[in-house]
């Protein structure tokens, strides 16, 4: 399993809004010159974490993007979910009608439980643990740079 730039990349944003929550609307430039992301990028990541309910936006001068819930409720897995899909290693785990071999097969098994586990994985770690953990790495708080 191999995710994508987006998904890094809207993970890493969900991190900036856990770690400003509370403290209103953060605009996208902002974050996009934290991360060193472009902006044009993050505004077609938006996109689908709004559409699923995860940030909402604010317009007018104050506007900008925070968490549509409270940062414990949303987990790594809910942001996988959206902008990767449900891990799937390989296609005849998420449709068995694709291999004949599936009732036979001594190896699908492995990628069954490969899958659940990284699924179990993702869905263990909250954005208020990875802002702990972001900050523990002695990085400036995202709130200092804005």
């Amino acid at each position: 399993m191999k995710v994508s730039t987006r998904t890094r990349y809207g993970l890493r944003l969900m991190v900036c809004l856990a770690e400003y929550y509370g403290n209103g609307p953060v605009l996208l430039k902002d974050i996009a010159k934290n991360q060193d992301i472009s902006e044009k990028y993050l505004s077609l990541i938006v996109i689908p974490l709004r559409a699923a309910g995860l940030i909402q936006s604010t317009r007018g001068a104050r506007g900008g993007y925070t968490l549509a819930r409270k940062p414990e409720l949303i987990t790594v897995a809910d942001i996988v979910d959206v902008l990767e899909g449900e891990p799937c290693l390989v296609d005849c785990v998420k449709n068995p009608a694709q291999c004949p071999r599936v009732p036979i097969c001594p190896t699908r098994d492995v990628w069954s439980i490969l899958g659940e586990k990284i699924r179990e994985t993702l869905a263990a770690i909250s954005l208020p643990s990875l802002v702990a953990v972001s900050l523990g790495k002695g990085r400036n708080t995202f709130m200092e740079n804005i």
